[in-house]
């Protein structure tokens, strides 16, 4: 199956901004764990940009998963960018 990379931005203030929303997506994630189509995801250091890998049968799959996700609905997560990816090793 392929797999898809994700690069994003966040919102500014983005630690205050999520708060409201935090349970809700991480719930959505771990439901996407259990089904085998994320692979991980997580904020670079300074919370500026958000990294995801997903393992899906293709890219539409995991453009509906990142805008029904309760970040990119409320404006947490401001542009993202979707790429397939070949893991060599």
């Amino acid at each position: 199956m392929p797999k898809y990379i994700m690069w994003g931005s966040y919102c500014e203030d983005v630690i205050e901004k999520r708060a409201p929303y935090r349970q809700e997506h991480l719930n959505g994630l771990v439901s996407q764990k259990e089904q085998g189509i994320l692979v991980t995801l997580g904020p670079t250091k300074d919370v500026t940009k958000v990294f995801g890998i997903y393992d899906a049968e293709n890219e539409e799959i995991v453009k509906k998963l990142i805008e029904t996700d309760t970040y990119w609905k409320n404006g947490i997560w401001t542009e993202y960018e979707i790429k397939e990816w070949i893991q060599a090793i």
